[in-house]
């Protein structure tokens, strides 16, 4: 397994722990079942055991499923991501997924899209977006991150990317060169506010004291792209929707984003965009929203890389003892964000 180590997938068997649930099933070799490591069964010896990351691996050993403990109880969202990450780089069809996760394409596309905000297709995209930027990172050259991520041709890196990372590869290795930022600053009542396009969307929503810092900021983040201060109408739309929900008048912001993230970062986002205006919600609760219980901690971090304030609303996550957190624009501003919203 690539997630969980043996021995620890071993001492959940032996403590019938229901954290584990869905992260994995062990297969007995002198039976042929398999079984969810929570199961009430007898345990078998270690050396009959096998460990598999789901039930389909399972199966394709030749183990059927354990009569006391067989049916799958993982929600169905969690376990259509799971298979999407084993096949990042071959990909799979709506109709495969659907097989084998033991649901029909159309209920699993619903619920999937209702619980983690994005298709099955968009998740798959995004996974290799992710992979793409690290070989990126790592100075691989574009062909070969085009081929180690996935993509199989430049032709379709090109059409599935684009729309993703807002540039090319290599234009994204290179600080977003050849890239047009348009941007603007605005007072509001929690200081000066930067709200910066490109042609896709938002790229960057940032809170400060003054316009020199809130530049400097942007050009930080995208470091070779052109920046042109502006003021046309489609920046103004913006900055407008974004002020209205700052004076209380309207409840969500609805607005394209043109921002970088990871899957998992996405997945945060999108849940935290589902956060109704006047409510919080604790990064545990974010956590278990998108089926990683265990992921508090990333979530937080998911939280603080968020560039784009107030229209991923980051403020309304909290911590479980009641305290604010922290926040990227300063924790004074989450509180009167806070304040504003609670009425």
């Amino acid at each position: 397994m690539n997630t969980i180590s043996e021995d620890a997938a071993w001492q959940a068997v032996l403590e019938r722990d229901r954290r584990f649930d869905g992260r994995f099933v062990f297969g007995v070799t002198s039976t042929g079942i398999y079984c969810r490591p929570s199961c009430p069964a007898r345990r078998p010896g270690r050396g009959n055991v096998r460990f598999f990351e789901a039930r389909d691996a399972a199966e394709r050993e030749g183990f059927r499923a354990c009569k006391r403990c067989g049916k799958d109880e993982t929600p169905l969202a969690e376990r259509v991501r799971q298979v999407l990450d084993r096949h990042v780089e071959e990909g799979i069809t709506l109709d495969e997924l659907a097989k084998a996760t033991g649901s029909s394409a159309h209920h699993l596309q619903r619920v999937f899209k209702r619980e983690v905000g994005v298709s099955p297709k968009e998740y798959l995209a995004a996974r290799r977006a992710e992979r793409l930027k690290n070989e990126l990172k790592e100075g691989k050259s574009v062909t070969d991150a085009i081929y180690e991520s996935g993509y199989g041709s430049s032709s379709r890196l090109y059409s599935q990317t684009n729309a993703r990372l807002g540039m090319t590869p290599a234009t994204y290795r290179d600080g977003g060169r050849g890239m047009l930022i348009r941007y603007t600053t605005v007072s509001t009542p929690l200081g000066r506010m930067l709200v910066a396009l490109t042609r896709r969307g938002v790229c960057a929503v940032s809170l400060g004291d003054d316009d020199a810092t809130l530049a400097d900021g942007l050009r930080h983040e995208y470091p070779n792209a052109t920046l042109e201060r502006a003021g046309d109408a489609e920046l103004t739309q913006a900055v407008g929707a974004i002020v209205e929900q700052l004076e209380g008048r309207a409840s969500a912001i609805d607005l394209p984003l043109d921002v970088q993230a990871t899957a998992f970062q996405l997945r945060v986002w999108n849940a935290l965009r589902q956060i109704p205006y006047g409510e919080t919600r604790t990064y545990a609760e974010v956590a278990a929203a998108i089926g990683k219980p265990e992921a508090v901690r990333a979530v937080a971090s998911a939280c603080a890389r968020n560039r784009v304030a107030l229209v991923v609303p980051c403020h309304r996550v909290v911590r479980g003892d009641g305290g604010r957190g922290g926040y990227r624009w300063g924790v004074d501003r989450k509180e009167q964000l806070l304040k504003k919203e609670n009425g």
